[in-house]
């Protein structure tokens, strides 16, 4: 029996086959074994074995939790107390985060047991997993290519079969662009459905914690952990998360899925043999499809990119070398302090969204960028309240490629912001969305992506998971010479 998801460690677990210990000294073996992916920033070897010890003997106890014993691990922008925490900067490379964040703590109350931090886009700014401060992240499917980003740990430490799941971030497709490149399921919840509180910012009105893992089952049973109201977080949605039998157990026949047909039409060649069988085995579970269109939807990505650095030249400006992050050697004065000290801490990619971000809310340049653009995020969620209207949920491709080769679109900022062309408008509408492995093409998986109504994680996730079970795109894995 093979133990590479949540749910199968689970059943092993809870009919005594196997141990929390077996299972992280298993995950912390294959950490090493794979460390040439570059999935993790920090491995806590100590601390996941008394974690597992701990977790065994509260299963003893009779007291385990669905997720009690599991390994996991989390996207290094989440504070855990202790440990490093750097958004994979330069600029946070020394700092340890001196408390949890809500969703670590509820993993921990849970009794998982996490190994370490994972690695990502700098401050969580790319679509490749490039960025990072501490060299890129490596597909599992084919080392030669990207495994997305910005959670690029998150989906690499899954599909090299590391841990049956992980935490990420999602502020413009960042867990969905990743599961889709390496062949998982990835879950952004409704906006303020999971605290943002211990996360460190990039984008406070998109930004927005989720879970990665290879089926719906396994995604439901971390976001029933993490997901609810927490008042230390102001941005909180309200009301609690339904535990994951009940995510998953709403019927899908009678359904109607809204197809944008321009969606489609926009995808590389090679992705739409996958996701027109994609179309058709959602009609084989009784759901109907029906041609809509989504008309301000292909303005994301510009106002998207007016928005998010906006946001982000705030929320980084606190990275002054004063009191948060790198200080430069013997500053001559308060000005060279604050040059010298964001010069080198910030890579590339965060540099160019600051000084974007400040240009669009500078004096003069405030109505004709920034303001327009929040004009435009009304009416793209106004377009998706309007399609709801009329169907229930949306199937649309994730990405307009596949995993693409590591260094081909890095010198091309432009190219690496449109990967997130359909990924964007969930954010900016702040909807829930989820990306599934829905096929191959020539050896790498494709993802599709269903998107509902605000606090409907349930719909998308009953979708997946029915889809799930009569396909097994979702069980394939990754070997030295393509799909398994």
């Amino acid at each position: 029996m093979s133990l590479d998801t949540l749910s199968a460690m689970r059943r092993a677990l809870e009919a005594g086959e196997t141990t929390a210990v077996a299972l992280t000294e298993q995950a912390l073996a294959a950490a090493e074994a794979k460390a040439d992916l570059n999935a993790f920033l920090h491995l806590d070897p100590t601390q996941a074995r008394a974690a597992a010890e701990a977790a065994d003997a509260r299963r003893q106890a009779g007291e385990g939790t669905a997720l009690t014993g599991i390994p996991l691990a989390v996207k290094d922008i989440f504070c855990s107390e202790g440990d490093p925490t750097t958004a994979a900067s330069r600029m946070l490379a020394n700092w340890r985060a001196p408390y949890d964040a809500t969703a670590v703590a509820r993993l921990k109350d849970a009794g998982a047991v996490l190994l370490g931090k994972l690695n990502l886009d700098e401050f969580a700014m790319g679509a490749s997993g490039e960025n990072s401060a501490f060299g890129p992240t490596l597909n599992p499917w084919d080392r030669t290519r990207v495994p997305g980003g910005s959670s690029s740990g998150s989906a690499a430490a899954v599909a090299a079969g590391i841990v049956p799941a992980t935490l990420g971030t999602d502020t413009g497709g960042s867990i969905r662009q990743p599961a889709a490149f390496c062949g998982l399921t990835g879950l952004k919840p409704t906006y303020g459905r999971v605290s943002r509180w211990g996360m460190i910012a990039f984008a406070s009105s998109l930004d927005q914690g989720g879970a990665l893992a290879w089926s719906a089952e396994d995604v439901a049973e971390v976001f029933s952990v993490i997901g609810g109201h927490d008042p230390r977080d102001a941005t909180s949605a309200p009301g609690t998360v339904a535990p994951a039998g009940a995510l998953l157990s709403a019927p899908v026949a009678g359904l109607t899925l809204g197809v944008p047909e321009a969606f489609f039409e926009a995808v590389d060649s090679a992705l739409q043999g996958p996701l027109a069988e994609a179309r058709a085995q959602f009609e084989a579970l009784g759901v109907r499809l029906k041609a809509i269109e989504l008309p301000f939807a292909g303005d994301a990505v510009p106002a998207y990119y007016v928005l998010a650095p906006a946001e982000a030249s705030t929320n980084l400006s606190r990275y002054d070398g004063v009191r948060f992050g790198h200080r430069c050697e013997n500053p001559v004065d308060l000005d060279d302090l604050y040059r010298r000290s964001r010069g080198e801490g910030f890579g590339p990619e965060v540099k160019r969204r600051i000084l974007t971000g400040t240009y669009a809310l500078s004096v003069g340049y405030y109505d004709a960028y920034y303001r327009q653009a929040q004009r435009v995020r009304r009416r793209i969620l106004e377009s998706f309240t309007e399609a709801f209207q009329s169907v229930d949920a949306l199937f649309l491709p994730t990405t307009p490629t596949t995993a693409f080769k590591l260094g081909e679109k890095r010198n091309d900022p432009i190219a690496l912001y449109e990967e997130d062309r359909f990924t964007i408008p969930a954010n900016l509408a702040g909807l829930p969305a989820l990306s599934l492995p829905v096929g191959f093409s020539n050896g790498l998986p494709v993802g599709g992506q269903l998107l509902a109504p605000h606090f409907e994680e349930g719909r998308i996730l009953s979708l997946a998971h029915a889809f799930q079970q009569v396909t097994d795109h979702h069980q394939q894995r990754p070997t030295a010479g393509g799909v398994a």
